[in-house]
């Protein structure tokens, strides 16, 4: 246990997700311990003088037989929760290279299941962002530049250059030079388009946008919108995303009750080359205090991935990766 800024002792957890063919593993806590009858990723206290990555590879091993190779294990993101009777700092590692077969070695019922199953009532309140990062995709495919008579031609042939692996994934239709009925024309035609295509559409812009695009799979929000809000725009069970660039935005979208946030400019840009990029150390240091999901965002690739993933980011966002290029 650590002492917090205001003398509470905060309980340091180490959280393991652990994923197997698209499938991830949890248990159920006993009835006589704290939230108890609730569902769980495994894991347990780090100990005094013991890393995290330690005391995952200790604690998966006692709960479940598996084997963790310790340089497998990627941060994924930290959450700081106060239940009213005690707080925990959830560190939060991800494999998808366990060994062995999964037991519940201390009597505890263990599953695999589907991502897409998870909810949130299931679990302990201060598991909603790790179920929001394993429902999200890695990549968030953002539209490039966009014109109302031809719109939905580019994005049926940007959708055939997304990668299949990222599917179903999420296309956000950022068109702020359309005119509002050109931008619902677009929406409801890219709807169509993105279920073809396995994929899901959000719309961008202000909660209007979402209202009469309603069967859009949520909202995403500039800064210059989000900012004017004090709680959340759009219901449960849709997604809400904010475009942040420091940590005061990030806390204010984590205040309204976003999903995710996108974070950058990372590198420098060519749409914007005289921009402040962030750097991969800065936007480290921001992932590390942000309680929900962050895509990193300009100049990125998917072959940036494997880095955003080592210092805490939930994935890529981005256009030129998949639109085409005029």
């Amino acid at each position: 246990m650590t002492t917090t800024k205001a003398g509470v002792w905060e309980i340091h957890v180490a959280v393991g997700v652990i994923v197997r063919e698209g499938q991830v593993l949890i248990a159920r806590r006993p009835d006589h311990v704290h939230q108890g009858g609730l569902l769980e990723f495994p894991g347990g206290k780090v100990e005094p003088d013991e890393t995290v990555q330690a005391a995952l590879v200790r604690e998966i091993a006692e709960e479940t037989g598996l084997q963790i190779p310790p340089d497998t294990l990627q941060p994924m993101i930290g959450i700081r929760h106060d239940y009213g009777d005690k707080r925990v700092f959830l560190d939060v590692w991800r494999t998808e290279q366990a060994q062995g077969e999964a037991h519940g070695c201390e009597g505890q019922v263990i599953d695999w299941v589907s991502p897409d199953s998870l909810r949130d009532e299931d679990f302990p309140a201060a598991n909603r962002p790790i179920i929001r990062a394993l429902q999200l995709p890695f990549l968030l495919a953002i539209t490039g530049n966009i014109t109302a008579d031809i719109g939905a031609h580019q994005v049926r042939a940007a959708l055939t250059r997304l990668p299949k692996s990222d599917r179903p994934g999420l296309v956000l239709l950022r068109a702020p030079e359309l005119a509002k009925d050109d931008y619902d024309s677009l929406a409801e035609s890219g709807l169509d388009l993105c279920e073809a295509a396995g994929t899901k559409l959000l719309v961008h812009g202000s909660p209007e946008v979402f209202d009469d695009n309603p069967d859009a799979a949520g909202l995403h929000m500039p800064w210059r919108e989000a900012e004017k809000l004090e709680a959340r725009p759009v219901p449960d069970g849709v997604w809400l995303g904010v475009s942040c660039h420091n940590a005061h935005e990030i806390n204010h979208a984590v205040a309204i009750g976003a999903d995710y946030v996108t974070l950058g400019p990372l590198k420098p840009t060519a749409t914007h080359p005289g921009a402040a990029s962030l750097g991969w150390v800065q936007f480290r240091d921001l992932v590390a205090r942000a309680p929900i999901p962050v895509f990193g965002l300009g100049g990125l690739e998917p072959a940036d991935l494997g880095k955003v993933h080592q210092v805490g980011g939930q994935g890529v966002a981005g256009i030129r990766y998949w639109w085409p290029q005029s």
